[in-house]
């Protein structure tokens, strides 16, 4: 017998793991019973490994405590009775601990629900009265619904009667069950889809949900963990705090070290009601894929890939496992919380977890009131959304108002870490590439990056689909990259989908969904607010300081044209790049530097040696503009030998563009001066690699292009040439 606080559990009777194991294979779900088995023998070889001598699990003092909460007490003689090293075997014995607290819960959660076709098509091709009257209940409430839209619309009352469909509407998803449920959820961040009636309404299905029962709650609870309820809990709120599609929120107390948690209890019954539903949307995929020739995605696959998260969602070991690991990745900035949770008081149908104090970011009015912006924390979520997008790949896939809350302190709380999802490394990159070749204008290369992002199958030509992306982008751009809703270019894109043989992975219908909800919940606070304008500073960052080949060549790509370098893109990202709290100059374009002292960076450093030249040209040359225009008249007419001419042989036109140049190169070192944490060593390998014989002549290259620059403006001063030579842009 091993106890673990008031929690204890017999392992060499382990009756829950053989609960578990019951109900997996007397349900039907896919999972081997040898794979159930070892599962479950890892778990118990865990749990079962004594701790060691210095250690032991108790409730009392104040003792350090790990993150299930779990008192450690580590004798004097462990670390050599020094501060420093007791804490590093604290920490360490905490981690232990709390694997096989986590090893406990999976071993509970051996026989939790998988999505599986194959199942379901057994499970409910046998059932067809059951199957029949699902479909008469959906086709009933929908198209009921429906019929009632049609005869507002005819009858000129459709805006009068708003409100009340919407309050139809909403119910109708919650008669339906939870699938609807999560589809009404995610219209109730898109105002750019429902009126507003429609957006107060549905909002209530975040967490405004009917409850199921307190005693099936609490007998859930008693026959997940194994124990009786008050030995766990002093203290439970006698009905549920909120109530979601596919399970009831209460708060508690824990008894052993009265920390205040959220107990999340799952509804009973509801993977049964799940599977039918998908059972039955399935098959609309497959009569979609066979006789609607205008979507060309597989829209079978997408379902398979929605229903796969919606189903680990019913398993809320794998949901702490989520958190975890989001808490990991993304935690680490001061604005973002993420609760911890507690293993011993988790299984398939409990999760036990901190509880987070919060407002839900639509309630505008709720957050000022604490003296926070909204704005500002949606901005915190699309950061984070975008290092979960693009930097790690691993992202939160459902982030409605009822996950997101902005706390008394300003930070900004995920929740409910049931559906996420994975995003390619090298779609990753191409996302941000694609972006690169937007604001270019290179349709050519926007239909290139179709490869990378999976959309299209090697041996599709893509020459075609150029024109429609031409067609398309040429409009949108006419205003900047910053000015576009991202609602525009999924809607431009998606027409460009359409017409030609894309095939749309499901991984990026869930980065559609995830960010359009983002931009949903921003237009709350701003109507004009552009989800891409908050974005750029990331991508700029990214452009600069990442040495992914990929992003490396898509920052040449932005930064030369034609032989020339755009200075203009560069100080642009500069700017962009400086208002994303991750930017430093240390690291901004390091990987373009590296690439120009590499073995592959001949046409680079061409490139380089010419502009090298331009830039010591506008600074000499308008120093001595700057100086002649600062003399005295009299000097001035001494100068020019008293003609009134300007000594210069450049019209003031390229004057004026000679001294424009020079300033927004002082305005770019500037930029990169002013950056925190400037180092001027970031130079420091170009001087080195000039010093290495082989690369030397890079160094003599400049010099030599200088030095022919300003001999031919000297010469055209002393002989007074008429053409004068072409000044840098």
């Amino acid at each position: 017998m091993r106890t673990m606080g008031p929690l204890s559990i017999s392992l060499s009777n382990p009756s829950l793991l053989i609960h578990n194991y019951n109900y997996a294979s007397n349900s039907g779900r896919v999972r081997s019973k040898r794979g159930i088995k070892r599962v479950i023998r890892a778990a118990l070889v865990e749990t079962t490994r004594p701790l060691p001598p210095s250690i032991s699990v108790g409730d009392g003092g104040n003792n350090n405590k790990n993150n299930n909460g779990y008192a450690i007490q580590v004798s004097s003689s462990v670390g050599g009775g020094g501060g420093g090293g007791s804490d590093v075997v604290n920490r360490e014995k905490d981690r232990a601990e709390e694997m096989q607290a986590e090893v406990r819960a999976m071993a509970r959660s051996a026989g939790a629900p998988i999505y599986s076709p194959d199942f379901l098509s057994r499970e409910y091709g046998s059932r067809p009265f059951k199957v029949t009257f699902r479909t008469v209940e959906i086709l009933t409430a929908l198209g009921t619904f429906a019929l009632k839209l049609l005869v507002d619309q005819r009858t000129g009352q459709i805006d009068q009667r708003k409100r009340q469909r919407a309050v139809e509407l909403r119910r109708s998803f919650i008669s339906l069950g939870p699938t609807f449920v999560k589809i009404g959820q995610g219209l109730s961040t898109r105002p750019d889809i429902c009126p507003p009636e429609y957006l107060e309404e549905l909002a209530e299905l975040q967490d405004a949900l009917p409850t199921f029962p307190d005693a099936e709650a609490f007998a859930c609870i008693e026959r997940e963990l194994g124990v009786p309820l008050e030995s766990i809990y002093s203290v439970m709120s006698p009905s549920p705090i909120a109530a979601a599609s596919l399970g009831q929120v209460y708060k508690a107390r824990l008894k052993y070290s009265g920390q205040v948690v959220a107990v999340k209890v799952q509804r009973p019954g509801i993977a049964e009601a799940i599977g039918l539903d998908f059972y039955l949307i399935r098959g609309l995929g497959f009569l979609i894929n066979k006789y609607v020739d205008f979507i060309s995605s597989d829209v079978v696959a997408l379902i398979d890939e929605f229903a796969r998260r919606v189903f680990q969602e019913l398993n809320y070991v794998q949901e702490g496992q989520n958190a975890r690991r989001f808490k990991k990745l993304y935690a680490d900035k001061e604005d973002v919380l993420v609760p911890d949770i507690f293993w011993d008081y988790t299984s398939a149908k409990v999760l036990t977890m901190d509880w987070v104090d919060g407002v839900k970011l639509n309630e505008q009015e709720a957050i000022e009131r604490q003296g926070l912006k909204l704005l500002d924390l949606v901005n915190t979520g699309i950061q984070c959304s975008l290092r979960q997008l693009l930097e790690y790949g691993y992202f939160h896939a459902d982030p409605h108002p009822g996950n997101l809350l902005a706390t008394p302190e300003g930070k900004l709380a995920f929740l409910d870490f049931g559906m996420m999802s994975e995003t390619p490394e090298e779609a990753r990159f191409a996302i941000i590439g694609h972006v690169v070749h937007m604001v270019n204008r290179d349709y050519e290369a926007m239909a290139q990056d179709y490869y990378a992002l999976d959309f299209l199958e090697p041996n599709v030509d893509v020459s075609p689909i150029v024109p429609a992306l031409k067609n398309f982008f040429d409009d949108a751009l006419n205003s900047t990259v910053s000015e576009l809703n991202f609602k525009t270019i999924v809607d431009g894109l998606g027409a460009v989908l359409y017409q030609y043989p894309f095939n749309v992975p499901a991984y990026y219908a869930l980065i559609l969904r995830s960010l359009t909800v983002l931009e949903g919940l921003a237009l709350y606070a701003d109507p004009n607010f552009k989800v891409l304008a908050a974005s750029y500073p990331y991508f700029a960052k990214r452009l600069l300081t990442d040495p992914n080949p990929y992003l490396r060549d898509a920052l040449i790509e932005l930064l030369f044209k034609d032989g020339r370098f755009r200075w203009n893109r560069l100080e642009n990202l500069l700017v962009q790049g400086r208002k994303d709290r991750d930017f430093t100059a240390k690291d901004a374009l390091q990987p373009v530097l590296k690439l120009l002292l590499g073995p592959d960076g001949e046409e680079l450093r061409t490139l380089v040696v010419k502009e090298a030249v331009y830039v010591t040209e506008a600074v000499v040359l308008g120093t001595v503009i700057d100086t002649y225009n600062s003399v005295p008249e009299v000097l001035r007419s001494v100068i020019s030998n008293g003609n009134g001419i300007s000594p210069f042989r450049m019209s003031t036109a390229e004057q004026d563009k000679m001294l424009e140049f020079r300033d927004r190169v002082y305005r770019i070192w500037g930029l990169l001066r002013s950056s925190e944490n400037f180092d001027p060593s970031i130079l420091q390998p170009i001087v080195q690699v000039l010093q290495d014989p082989e690369a030397r002549n890079l160094g003599e290259r400049v010099v030599g292009g200088i030095t022919q620059r300003l001999a031919a403006r000297l010469l055209q001063q002393v002989l007074r040439l008429p053409n004068p030579v072409s000044a840098s842009p």
